[in-house]
């Protein structure tokens, strides 16, 4: 399993790397194919479960927030919040009409996928649209593999207190103290080395990236809990098998979310400063 996971990686990794350099539409089209993907799976978890998320839905509304971030920014996103709203309520009180047992619940899931998938997701989209956004881009995401990396491994060799017994049995307190450490120096070696491309208005620094790799390693792992909480709570292991070793969209996404919007504020701040 492990040498497949890492095998899948190094032939994916070349191609992520080229996609978040040329950006534009092209990144933004793979962001939100990740995202549609991941909100299918999130659908069908709950479908599986005997509940009626509206998938349609789901996968619409995430990659339309991904889409519109990219043209309009963060103009319009009232609009089409309470535009997806409204429709996901009509859609679940039709459903109910036609005989669906728990069609509140349901609102409530196609709500959550739409709203954590889309609108959290496409900060992946924002902070490419950022000044220099390539390096932020390959900054904070980098940072959360590698500290993903080092948890996995330092966890595995030594962990012996568990950081969630419930959510993730596996987690240690000794993994996530060396998650935290491999991000902060994954962002001091990618801060190091991206600067000297990025140019003195992208306002990247060593010891900015030690703050970013660090914030990004200390909190996005709530995202990996948080998919784990709703897994365990459908008893699956996966969101899905798209990826050989890896599980599914979902499975990959969960870190990715919480470091693409810490990464957009903390960078953005960054870019801002004189």
């Amino acid at each position: 399993m492990l040498r497949e996971r890492v095998a899948i990686s190094i032939l994916l990794l070349p191609l992520v790397f080229w996609v978040v350099a040329v950006g534009g539409w092209l990144y933004t089209l793979a962001v939100a194919l990740a995202l549609g993907l991941a909100a299918a799976e999130f659908a069908l978890l709950y479908r599986n479960a005997g509940q009626r998320p509206a998938l349609p839905l789901i996968v619409g509304g995430v990659l339309l927030l991904a889409l519109a971030r990219y043209l309009f920014g963060f103009d319009h996103m009232p609009a089409i919040l309470a535009g997806l709203s409204l429709l996901s309520m009509t859609w679940h009180l039709v459903d109910f009409e036609r005989g669906a047992p728990r069609s509140g619940t349901d609102f409530a899931i196609t709500l959550g996928g739409i709203f954590y998938l889309g609108w959290v997701g496409a900060y992946l989209v924002s902070l490419r649209t950022l000044p220099g956004g390539q390096w932020w881009v390959l900054l904070a995401l980098p940072s959360v593999w590698i500290a993903d990396s080092a948890a996995y491994f330092v966890g595995r060799a030594v962990g012996r207190h568990r950081l969630a017994p419930r959510l993730s049995p596996k987690k240690t307190w000794e993994g996530y103290a060396a998650g935290v450490m491999g991000g902060a120096l994954a962002g001091a070696a990618f801060a190091a080395l991206w600067r000297v491309g990025a140019g003195p208005e992208v306002g990247l620094t060593v010891w900015r990236g030690v703050l970013l790799g660090t914030l990004v390693a200390m909190l996005a792992p709530l995202g990996d809990l948080g998919i784990s909480m709703i897994k365990r709570e459908l008893q699956v292991k996966d969101s899905g098998h798209l990826i050989p070793g890896h599980g599914g969209a979902l499975d990959r996404l969960d870190s990715w979310l919480w470091a693409g919007v810490l990464g957009y504020y903390l960078a953005g701040y960054f870019v801002s400063m004189p």
